[in-house]
């Protein structure tokens, strides 16, 4: 019995450190554009090898505050593939997916852009995981965690809902800004019954056709036990029927954005797990992301469960 099985994408991310007079970034309204002369070449400073992806993003997360973890998902039969495993068997999550012919997913990340980054992303196998992919007599947990997928995978996640819901498994979902395009009505097998829907701003306005926040929760809360909106620099809202919060966001060094928002949700997925108060869990996310952020890479620094305590003492939750 695993405390926690996710389900989601695997990457190996290489960052691109470039000299900062090689790029020039322009802006557009309220949009900020990074742009490199057609037909020149860009020297790279430094080049950081790691792994990504939000379903071993936040398997990884799990498993470092002690939940038994394991991770559904598609690997291909390259090299990198085995990059994956190597990492995840070093943090004890048990691979449950299964391997295919095709390109494990790659990412490309450009960091050092206004303290963010862009990300030139190749799903590769990511989007094929069929239902007879899942071996389902070793499926049994007592929470799922699901990240965004597409393609034949975005089935065999909604067939996963099913399943959680007939066995009354409690599950967290997290989509992407991809699938909210889609509206709620291709969502809803698997928003309809979540236990804890995790998702960004405009995520959330492309599923409920508001900007007000606290519409947005109420009209998603419908649907989902709990839900929680984050805003980047202007923290993250949440409402589980009964308390509304609001969790405000602290000054730190950020190197690096790549990881922070599922390093968020499975700080909240996992304090809510544990049977802790709503604003205990927002106050662990931000901890997670925060610690995430100061580093290269989507997994470093992940904090331990004998860390959260320390980390959360500061952190500012208040009702609005």
């Amino acid at each position: 019995m695993y405390d926690i099985i996710t389900v989601g994408s695997a990457t190996v991310d290489v960052f691109v450190h470039t000299a900062t007079d090689a790029t020039k970034i322009t802006s557009v309204k309220r949009e900020h554009d990074v742009c490199y002369p057609i037909g020149g070449k860009i020297l790279i400073d430094k080049l950081t090898f790691d792994t990504g992806g939000a379903g071993t993003n936040t398997a990884v997360a799990f498993s470092q505050l002690g939940l038994k973890t394991g991770w559904i998902g598609k690997l291909g039969d390259d090299a990198n593939s085995k990059h994956i495993l190597d990492a995840l068997n070093q943090e004890r999550v048990k691979f449950l997916g299964s391997h295919g012919k095709g390109n494990t997913g790659y990412s490309v990340i450009i960091v050092g852009l206004l303290n963010d980054r862009t990300i030139l992303t190749h799903k590769g196998i990511n989007d094929a995981l069929a239902v007879h992919d899942v071996a389902f007599q070793k499926v049994h947990t007592r929470w799922f965690y699901f990240g965004s997928m597409m393609g034949t995978s975005f089935h065999t996640l909604c067939m996963l809902a099913a399943l959680a819901k007939r066995t009354h498994v409690p599950y967290a979902f997290n989509p992407s800004t991809y699938l909210a395009k889609q509206g709620y009505k291709i969502l809803s097998p698997i928003i309809d019954g979540c236990e804890v829907l995790i998702l960004n701003k405009e995520e959330a306005q492309l599923l409920t056709h508001t900007t007000h926040v606290a519409k947005m929760l109420e009209s998603l809360q419908r649907h989902a036990n709990t839900v929680v909106i984050t805003d980047g620099k202007n923290g993250a809202f949440a409402f589980d029927g009964h308390e509304r919060l609001r969790l405000f966001t602290r000054a730190v060094r950020v190197v690096e954005t790549t990881g922070a928002g599922d390093a968020f949700a499975s700080g909240v997925v996992y304090a809510i797990s544990r049977g802790k108060p709503l604003s205990d869990a927002m106050k662990t996310g931000l901890a997670e992301a925060e610690s995430v952020l100061q580093h290269i890479g989507a997994k470093k620094n992940l904090l331990k469960k004998s860390e959260l305590h320390k980390n959360i003492k500061h952190i500012r939750v208040e009702a609005f």
